[in-house]
């Protein structure tokens, strides 16, 4: 490396944070997290995990897991339903 060159020239040249201010409405100045459009202070990498590893996690009775089956348990016991109303009509007649 030539000793003219600022090792900086790669930090400046990096992409830029697509968040704007609400107060200017200018667009961050900051450096993009790579791989992510905005800086490490407009969200990039933060929030929580899913699952367990998420803060408010208590029991798992609304996981996106248990909320499918109760749908398709809820479906079965409709059409299970509709066929024994449909079996009773056919043996009235």
């Amino acid at each position: 490396m030539e000793s003219n060159v600022s090792p900086m020239n790669k930090a400046h040249a990096a992409p830029r944070c697509t968040a704007k201010s609400k107060r200017t409405g200018e667009r961050c100045k900051g450096p993009a997290v790579k791989g992510w459009s905005v800086c490490r202070f407009h969200g990039a990498r933060g929030g929580h995990g899913s699952g367990k590893a998420h803060p408010a996690y208590k029991h798992g009775l609304r996981t996106r897991k248990a909320e499918e089956s109760r749908k398709l348990v809820t479906a079965l016991q409709r059409q299970l339903r509709d066929l024994d109303s449909w079996l009773k009509s056919g043996a009235d007649e």
